[in-house]
């Protein structure tokens, strides 16, 4: 197995087949490449792609120009989601709200009043930065790190 959750202390010791009960709470918000966004990393699977996040934005944070590369799906528990660009532009997710997203879609996203989501990524988004580099949302280049998650996904489907 190559899923984990990242700083989950009651985690250690368990049986491949055992389940992780994840504590979100005690897990630390980490902030990401864009300013005012913090996710919990609840799973991770670096050789699939895979990644589950609680997200926080504060208000009028920002997720520019990216690209869903494989499918997203976006649960917003507080506050509200504004596509900001791209052919959805003005579509908003408030409480309660799920939005998914199919592979290939692009678009830029903000948070007027900020926002609380969980977002599942089956693999982490390319963001097109103005320079034309493509990177993932700790800022990493995108090809390198992630292509051959890519490509095993595309394989299995």
């Amino acid at each position: 197995m190559t899923a984990f959750t990242p700083n989950a202390k009651n985690h250690a010791g368990l049986g491949p087949l055992a389940s992780r009960l994840v504590q979100a709470s005690e897990l630390p918000w980490e902030p990401i490449r864009y300013p005012g966004v913090y996710v919990k990393t609840l799973l991770f699977d670096r050789e699939s792609g895979l990644l589950t996040v609680l997200m926080k934005m504060d208000p009028g944070a920002e997720l520019p120009d990216h690209e869903h590369v494989l499918l997203e799906q976006t649960y917003v528990i507080e506050g509200c989601l504004v596509d900001k660009q791209g052919s959805e532009i003005g579509l908003t997710a408030g409480p309660g709200d799920f939005v998914w997203r199919p592979a290939g879609s692009r678009h830029a996203a903000w948070t007027p009043e900020g926002g609380l989501m969980i977002a599942i990524f089956q693999i982490p988004n390319r963001f097109h930065d103005k320079d034309g580099s493509m990177v993932d949302l700790v800022g990493d280049e995108w090809g390198p790190k992630w292509a051959a998650a890519l490509k095993r996904a595309r394989r299995i489907a």
